[in-house]
């Protein structure tokens, strides 16, 4: 009886046992055999591009391993598929850009230069600030570069500034800073175009009168302006320091109407007695004083080729010429 029923019973839990056994075969193969079917069919391809370095990575990891994109986390804080870098960036630094020539695509590739490197490239030197020694400092370099780039074309120095001066008279430089300038444009070999634009007060006003004879310019509304040189604060420098000081003065002030009487063509007594007071000039004023040699302004190469000659205007408006008895 009790063989009988362990006989049964054996036989019951040894079939029990295999099919539980092949249930749970059965159960732990089939999701293996479905991963190995989904990595077996084909995963879309996204588009590469070799300029952009995300799409790139994410075309790589699905080549070499695609469980990374297949067996994505449901919920997750992270961006989709920015888990697949090591270190995930946004942006790029200004130091991983890459070089370019174009500043007016979609996706710049490099920082743009700095408007004076622009201004540069083209031959332009732009003053618009007063003669300070990091002012004078950057003109010379870039005057002495382009003479160094091509000593036969011109150079264009545009000049807004108030001299060694603030607007409101306040001494911010020395004198020598306006005369390094200046020594620097008479020792190059280059033809030099001054403008002016806004201001050309004291030592800036010499720098635009010591252009090229004949291409020294002035718009329309700037301003031109001589002056004595002005004594710097003093402090509580002793009085023979003062002197000394003073004695400099001088000597900077004699220097400074000698060369604007020699580059606008005045006398040095005429220079001398208009500069013992500020003389303002206006773009006509300062053609006449000899600072500048043309005024410019829109269109007027036009207009002054239509204009009709002293001669045809004398004789359309009918009046004759009488020769000199």
């Amino acid at each position: 009886m009790a063989t009988a029923l362990r006989i049964p019973m054996a036989s019951s839990l040894s079939c029990c046992s295999s099919s539980s056994r092949q249930s749970i075969k059965r159960y732990h193969l089939k999701p293996c055999a479905a991963l190995n079917s989904r990595n077996s069919a084909k995963i879309p391809m996204p588009p590469i591009n070799p300029n952009d370095p995300f799409l790139s990575k994410l075309a790589s990891v699905a080549a070499n391993s695609p469980e990374k994109l297949l067996n994505r986390p449901l919920n997750s804080d992270t961006p989709p598929y920015l888990d697949i870098f090591e270190s995930p960036t946004l942006m790029a630094t200004p130091a991983q850009v890459e070089r370019s020539v174009s500043y007016n695509e979609h996706r710049p590739r490099r920082p743009p230069p700095d408007l004076p490197s622009l201004l540069l490239h083209g031959r332009i030197v732009y003053i618009g600030m007063p003669l300070v020694p990091a002012v004078t400092e950057l003109v010379v370099a870039e005057l002495m570069y382009l003479q160094w780039m091509d000593p036969k074309d011109p150079i264009y120095l545009y000049i807004n500034s108030t001299g060694t001066t603030r607007d409101d008279g306040e001494t911010v430089g020395m004198e020598t800073e306006g005369f390094a300038i200046y020594d620097a444009m008479m020792q190059l070999k280059n033809e030099i175009h001054t403008v002016a634009v806004g201001a050309a007060i004291g030592q800036a006003c010499l720098l635009l009168a010591a252009g090229s004879k004949g291409k020294r310019f002035m718009m329309p509304h700037a301003k031109a302006m001589i002056q004595q040189p002005r004594v710097p604060s003093s402090g509580l420098m002793p009085a023979s320091d003062v002197l000394i000081r003073a004695k400099e003065v001088v000597i900077n002030r004699d220097t400074l109407v000698e060369l604007l009487a020699k580059h606008t063509g005045n006398s040095v007594e005429a220079v001398a007695n208009v500069m013992r007071r500020p003389f303002y000039m206006d773009s006509t004023r300062a053609k006449e004083f000899g600072v500048i040699d043309k005024i410019l302004w829109r269109g007027q190469e036009k207009i002054m080729a239509d204009a009709a000659s002293p001669e045809d205007w004398d004789k359309n408006a009918g009046i004759k010429v009488l020769d000199a008895v």
